[in-house]
């Protein structure tokens, strides 16, 4: 009998801890899913803070590109300019001189489309380029932009040589920004 009672007793104990492991087993505690939520919401706050970074340079990147564009469209346009000075049998400088505290001009200045708003003209600290629908940056139409062109142009001492500087500023998340670019213009005829 005492073996009976003992293989009793032994079978009993093994259901009873079977009971308890497959209670204990077939899910999560409350305790354990607050923990695996906590460490996965700091993983992806960790993600996202790493990243977020690259999304602001990547937007300056964007403006500092189009700040570069801005640049040497501004040195093309006084080129021009010096062109159709030759070609209109003026002196390869005029109107040109007159940039020596800074103007602002567009793809438009000194051109037959040239309205007022694009006339080469004192640099203006308040006008902004604006960009129409065909993705041209003008003063004239379109939607006003974050970025402003200067334009100063000397001449060197005693020779037939402009200076010409450009410097175009934007700001981004409050923070000012320039690119700056130099070039010369040269009396070749």
């Amino acid at each position: 009998m005492k073996k009976a009672t003992n293989g009793f007793n032994q079978l009993n104990n093994f259901v009873k801890n079977k009971i308890n492991a497959k209670r204990y087993s077939t899910g999560f505690t409350i305790i354990e899913l607050i923990i695996t939520i906590a460490i996965l919401s700091f993983g992806i706050l960790g993600a996202y803070s790493a990243f977020t970074p690259f999304f602001t340079l990547t937007y300056n990147v964007s403006y500092r590109l189009t700040a570069v564009y801005l640049a040497q469209e501004g040195l093309e346009i006084v080129r021009n300019l010096r062109d159709n000075n030759f070609i209109n049998s003026n002196n390869w400088s005029d109107g040109l001189l007159e940039c020596d505290l800074g103007c602002q001009l567009d793809y438009k200045t000194g051109t037959s489309v040239e309205s007022f708003e694009n006339q080469l003209k004192l640099y203006d600290p308040g006008e902004f380029l604006k960009i129409n629908s065909d993705n041209f940056y003008s003063y004239d139409l379109g939607d006003t932009t974050k970025f402003q062109r200067k334009i100063t142009i000397n001449q060197e001492s005693g020779t037939d040589v402009l200076k010409v500087s450009v410097i175009v500023t934007w700001d981004y998340n409050g923070k000012p920004f320039s690119f700056e670019s130099e070039g010369y213009l040269y009396n070749w005829y």
